[in-house]
């Protein structure tokens, strides 16, 4: 496919979608999966117009996918309807702690036991397939800053934090490939890995989020007449929070999202304002359907203004991804191995998890139903695997571990693309 045709196909796409297509919308087609399709049918799997080959293309792949991660990352954050409070949060924080270390340990049994794979690349590849996806789950996304719906804001938050609670079983996957199993890379994992890296990076996402809202206030206030660029404010402080967090060693991803929970908050608080659950501007209807709500309109605000840019962002970037995707994939990826660990995932592994992680939780039953349901797998899975292969894994664990996350990443954008629109009418009120 020459410059041209890319050109032609990206803005035709672009434009499709715009439009907001009845057809899509009354055969409930998500936006990946028509990606995906295109993707699908114009790479080897059809016509083989194009093909991108991961393992050759995973420095680009890494790092578009990073990109990817981090801008929705922010995004979900600023949307954030509520500041940290352990009433609010408790249902998501164990979902992207406790659910989430239950579901590596189911996936690595199955891949060590049924796959027969080594017990270093089992937990690997539990740590690349659990963390679910905030950049291809948009249908089940809180909306708009004010949406307080506990089924969006809890899937919203979860995949928020787990995007970065993954990293620390990564790390321990690629460790245990590379040495074996003792007490003492065990005890440097739990001090380094688990501890250091995911405090530090609350730390940094808390203190730098703050502090930005705080420059901004003062800076408004000695010089009113000036605008300031939010979009830019915004994507500067994603790069020096990921920047300082990698030179600690820290989890950028989850700090990055902190980031976003603080500035949103702290302007806010600063400004004298809140997110009361009257004020008329926040209310979503019970009879809205799932077409995006308006954005409230606040006073100008850095958490306001940057996302006026870094939507649209997100969007192309999940059209160029998916379709990277479809130009992966080939006939022979479609393995038993692959569809098999795949639906253990969808079927057993992430209703198993959420079920557990939130026993004794009081969170209502429906909730829990919906949320076991909409693990949306995604550009998450495609970021640790790139880095798990770039970081040295086995050529012959990177050749199969592609095929099996390109099959789940499908085979989710498939699945859970259909039947969110339906589910979500039929059993949520």
């Amino acid at each position: 496919m020459t410059i041209a045709v890319w050109f032609v196909l990206i803005g035709s796409l672009l434009i499709m979608m715009g439009l907001r297509s009845s057809i899509l919308q009354r055969f409930n087609l998500t936006q990946p999966l028509v990606y995906l399709a295109i993707g699908v049918v114009l790479g080897p799997t059809v016509f083989d117009a194009f093909h991108f080959n991961p393992l050759k293309e995973a420095h680009l792949l890494e790092v578009l996918a990073e990109v990817a991660v981090l801008v929705s990352l922010f995004i979900a954050g600023m949307k954030m309807p509520l500041p940290f409070r352990w009433r609010e949060w408790h249902t998501p924080v164990r979902l992207a702690f406790l659910s989430m270390t239950i579901s590596v340990a189911l996936t690595a049994v199955f891949a060590h036991y049924v796959l027969a794979l080594p017990l270093g690349a089992a937990i690997l590849l539990g740590g690349i397939l659990a963390p679910t996806d905030p950049v291809l789950a948009t249908e089940v996304q809180v909306r708009h800053v004010g949406d307080k719906d506990p089924l969006r804001f809890t899937l919203t938050s979860e995949a928020g934090m787990n995007d970065g609670s993954a990293f620390p079983f990564v790390m321990l996957g690629l460790a245990l490939i590379n040495a074996p199993a003792s007490y003492e890379l065990l005890g440097t994992w739990v001090l380094k890995d688990v501890l250091w890296s995911t405090l530090s990076a609350l730390v940094v996402g808390l203190v730098l989020g703050r502090l930005l809202a705080q420059i901004v206030q003062k800076q408004r206030l000695l010089d009113s007449g000036g605008p300031l660029l939010d979009d830019f404010l915004g994507l500067g402080l994603i790069g020096v929070v990921y920047g300082i967090c990698l030179a600690l060693d820290a989890w950028g991803f989850i700090a990055v999202f902190v980031a976003a929970i603080s500035l949103r908050q702290s302007e806010l608080t600063l400004a004298g304002m809140d997110d009361a659950p009257n004020n008329k501007a926040h209310t979503v209807p019970e009879s809205a359907d799932l077409t995006e709500m308006p954005t409230p309109h606040y006073s100008p605000q850095v958490s306001e203004g940057s996302l006026l840019f870094k939507e649209p962002l997100e969007r192309l970037s999940e059209l160029v991804l998916v379709l990277l995707l479809g130009g992966m994939l080939f006939v022979d990826s479609w393995s038993f191995r692959a569809v098999g660990l795949a639906l253990f995932l969808f079927l057993v592994v992430r209703p198993v998890s959420v079920f557990l992680g939130l026993l004794g939780s009081g969170t209502p039953f429906r909730l829990q139903m919906l949320v076991g349901w909409f693990g949306v797998r995604g550009i998450g899975s495609i970021y640790y695997l790139m880095f798990a292969i770039v970081f040295g894994l086995p050529e012959d664990l990177a050749v199969e571990f592609i095929h099996i996350t390109l099959v789940v990443i499908v085979l989710s954008i498939i699945i859970h693309g259909l039947t969110v629109r339906p589910m979500i009418l039929k059993w949520w009120p």
